[in-house]
């Protein structure tokens, strides 16, 4: 059994999307994003988030972003050969968008936004393909991408957006009825365009392979 050291990280998935050499590790000292978000509003102070990066198959552990005081980063993602991160910033006021190079394995920042320019953290996430920093509203049902392009619509009530596509958005949807011996629970994968008009709906899912490619489970 081999034991890889991630400074009290004890959960590790994949990371998403299209790879199999990569995995991480995040801790939650105060929750999720948005809930860290609430606790520095309501003036508590923000120790940090820890974020490993392990890489199969020799486990050697990576530290894209050292903990700091008031950064809250959020899930990495896999985007052409290199792990992007969005870390928030909460004492300066800022998201960075930060690119992990899986080759040098150094980290930098390609681009930063005023965390001002967004409502608040709710499922705050990067994407791809491309590279798209999103958030979805809570109450309102309103979907936005915020970074790079600035797109906003609602979606339907029980919808969660997961993957892009160009221009290509894809939502997850969850249906239930009946009760008991009847009841029935089922999920369909709803694509929008850009304008979030609907477009396709394929039953069951749709997933991002280890070689990049899409499959439609259904």
């Amino acid at each position: 059994m081999k034991t890889i050291k991630t400074n009290g990280i004890t959960h590790i998935e994949p990371v998403p999307h299209g790879t199999e050499e990569w995995y991480y590790g995040i801790s939650y000292e105060h929750g999720d994003l948005y809930e860290a978000e609430e606790l520095f509003k309501a003036g508590y102070d923000i120790e940090g988030r820890k974020l490993c990066l392990i890489h199969y198959p020799d486990g050697n552990v990576c530290i894209p972003i050292p903990k700091q005081r008031g950064q809250y980063p959020a899930e990495p993602v896999y985007y052409e050969g290199n792990i992007y991160i969005a870390n928030v910033c909460f004492n300066e006021g800022l998201i960075l968008i930060l690119k992990f190079d899986c080759s040098s394995r150094e980290t930098e920042m390609i681009d930063k936004l005023s965390l001002d320019s967004i409502k608040d953290c709710y499922n705050l996430r990067l994407d791809t393909a491309p590279l798209t920093l999103s958030r979805q509203c809570v109450g309102t049902n309103e979907f936005e991408i915020v970074w790079p392009e600035k797109v906003s619509f609602p979606m339907g009530d029980h919808d969660s957006f997961f993957l892009r596509e160009g221009d290509k958005l894809f939502f997850n949807r969850w249906h239930e009825e009946g009760e008991g011996a009847g009841y029935r629970y089922w999920e369909e994968t709803v694509v929008r365009n850009m304008r979030g008009e609907i477009v396709e709906v394929l039953p069951g899912d749709v997933r991002i392979m280890p070689n990049g490619e899409m499959w439609h489970i259904g």
